[in-house]
């Protein structure tokens, strides 16, 4: 366990580490084209290396969004022509609703589409975008006021939001803006009050997942899917409702948000290994033998970079020392550095088996598609006034 002025004393990361450690990223992105222009990088390594795969799952935008990162970072038109080729396999993805069946359009389409059509007007881009938000419409249930996560629609055993969702919001609001519908958006404003309502715990702790009555939309009870158990907290669950309620935020500008936001992030600092890198369930601590999820460091660093701009000096200059704290670690113990590894991080968790979970070991010590991301995210918003993709 940590307190905070203990972890006021870790080292923050510098400026030109940052920007040399931001060029490193890119040059492995660019480097890894030959075999990821056609070809998408899968959620996980395996020993180290991403192996070529098609454009399935829920994750294959986070490698897009790496691409439109190093494109940003160095202007190179070969970066742009493969982030472009691969809108267009994500716009065919979508029009032939190819694996779509879930509620993750957020992270498939705004690193890959919404960031495309902000850097290049690609209409292609801007087309696939507002149909996947369409897509996660229909997953909206009104007994309950959420988006259903995975499942068939209305499934007792799969009604239920989870966390990660508040990361597929600002689609919706994008959605909104482009087209002119509010629709988008009063779905996402009332998906974001129910789970703020629900996922949190007591302690500040987050539920991975909650469960509603199909009938009435009564609230029910939260059980974990990828967490240790269910009373416990999923590392990468709370770094989702991190960087959820910063984005959130800065959409709404809901005041109770900010509160939220601190406790959220307060529970996650306080909760980590001398290292700073966060097991994969926050029930282990320093001399478990239990797995790291360095994505979960990666992205609760994005989310306190994130609310930093909304917040007065004092709060902001907090939340960037927290969120370069654990670039830092990020890059001192799991960053890439050689021929080791295609990736950008190592030490991530996709998911962890336990005698109480019901997911299978899945990238277990391995790199993680959005662990590169939310990495090289982190080092963007460090070293520029980056215009975010969500």
């Amino acid at each position: 366990m940590q307190t905070i002025e203990k972890l006021l004393t870790c080292p923050e990361i510098t400026g030109s580490e940052a920007q040399m450690l931001r060029g490193r990223a890119a040059a492995v992105i660019e480097g890894n084209l030959e075999q990821f222009t056609d070809a998408f990088q899968p959620s996980n390594s395996t020993n180290g290396f991403y192996i070529p795969c098609g454009n399935t799952t829920w994750t294959t935008g986070f490698w897009t969004g790496e691409i439109w990162l190093a494109y940003e970072q160095t202007g190179s038109e070969r970066l742009r022509a493969a982030g472009e080729r691969q809108v267009e396999s994500f716009l065919k993805r979508i029009r032939d609703k190819v694996d779509v069946a879930h509620h993750d359009m957020g992270f498939l389409y705004s690193p890959s589409c919404v960031a495309a059509w902000k850097l290049t007007g690609n209409e292609h881009a801007r087309d696939a975008a507002v149909l996947a938000a369409d897509n996660l419409m229909e997953r909206f249930q009104e007994k309950g006021g959420f988006f259903q996560a995975w499942g068939a629609l209305g499934a007792k055993e799969n009604y239920r939001l989870i966390i990660d969702c508040l990361l597929n919001m600002p689609l919706l609001f994008w959605a909104g803006e482009v087209t002119g519908d509010p629709a988008y958006g009063e779905k996402a404003r009332t998906h974001i009050q129910n789970a703020m309502k629900y996922v949190i715990r007591p302690d500040h702790s987050t539920y991975h997942t909650y469960f509603f009555d199909p009938d009435t939309g009564a609230p029910q009870k939260g059980v974990t899917h990828q967490g240790y158990r269910d009373g416990s907290a999923w590392a990468r669950g709370q770094a989702w409702g991190i960087y959820g309620t910063a984005l959130s935020y800065s959409r709404l500008k809901n005041a109770a948000y900010i509160d939220i936001f601190e406790k959220l992030t307060d529970f996650f600092l306080t909760h980590l290994p001398e290292d700073l890198i966060p097991y994969w369930d926050f029930d282990f601590q320093d001399g478990s033998d239990e797995p790291r999820d360095s994505s979960a460091a990666a992205a609760a660093a994005c989310g306190m970079l994130e609310m930093a701009r909304h917040l007065p000096a004092q709060k902001a200059e907090y939340y960037t020392g927290m969120a370069s704290r654990l670039v830092k670690a990020l890059a001192e113990h799991c960053a890439v550095r050689g021929e080791e590894s295609n990736g950008l991080l190592l030490h991530g968790t996709y998911a962890k088996s336990s005698p109480y979970n019901t997911c299978p070991n899945l990238g277990v010590d391995e790199c993680t598609s959005w662990g590169d991301y939310y990495y090289m995210e982190a080092l963007t918003r460090l070293t520029t006034d980056w215009n975010s993709y969500w």
